[in-house]
């Protein structure tokens, strides 16, 4: 089936360009300019992802996602801009499923929104080979869901990604290029810091859960490991 995609944002040139290259892909695109406008949008033809930016006038999209949760389970990508992170770590915290930051490229985009279609439409049934066990991480990675010691933490998909390849050597030290390359794809360039960032958010999450949670480690001017 087609998916359909509502997309928010007040900047004229992103609707435009990002609506073509998801049409491009294949799905529908609907196209709001602010957050009230995508909100009426939204309740009229319901659409199964939404692409919300942070800062809108009227409504922002921290506003919107908080109205939506109240009644939906919409899967939700935040787009943010280098100085959004208090809004984007309140975004997540109230449900949104990912965030990309300004400027961002479509592919990345493009594909963190196909892996969420795949994660909400997969079967609920569990696949035992879909699972990675690693002492008290469960990792489905056909539902890109995570559990430490049987409590579900909510990870974007990129951290998702992260944390799989990490956990998928645990014990082998991956460099920031490497999961740079699992989490955006070797086409795509990143910042080095933008995967120490997600590295802090990880340990954060995980902590929340267990205050003693350390199983990530810095092997400094190297990169990242996962504790065998």
């Amino acid at each position: 089936m087609v998916s359909k995609i509502a997309l928010v944002d007040d900047d004229q040139n992103i609707l435009t360009s990002v609506s073509l290259a998801l049409e491009a892909e294949g799905f529908i695109v609907d196209k709001y300019i602010d957050g009230e406008q995508g909100l009426n949008g939204i309740k009229r033809r319901p659409p199964d992802l939404l692409v919300l930016d942070i800062k809108m006038p009227k409504l922002d999209g921290i506003e919107v996602l908080e109205r939506l949760r109240k009644t939906s389970n919409l899967p939700v990508i935040f787009l943010t801009s280098k100085d959004d992170e208090v809004d984007e770590a309140m975004g997540l915290r109230i449900g949104a499923d990912d965030y990309i930051k300004k400027p961002f490229s479509q592919r990345l985009l493009i594909e963190r929104i196909k892996a969420i279609l795949r994660r909400v439409n997969s079967d609920s049934q569990i696949d035992p080979e879909a699972l990675i066990t690693r002492g008290d991480l469960v990792m489905d990675t056909s539902r890109h869901s995570s559990k430490w010691k049987g409590e579900d933490v909510k990870l974007t998909v990129t951290e998702f990604l992260i944390l799989k390849d990490l956990s998928q050597r645990s014990g082998m030290v991956k460099t920031r290029d490497q999961l740079m390359d699992a989490a955006y794809g070797e086409t795509i360039y990143v910042d080095d810091r933008t995967i120490d960032s997600h590295i802090k958010r990880l340990r954060k999450k995980f902590k929340l859960v267990d205050k003693k949670f350390d199983q990530i480690e810095t092997l400094y001017g190297v990169g990242y490991r996962y504790r065998e």
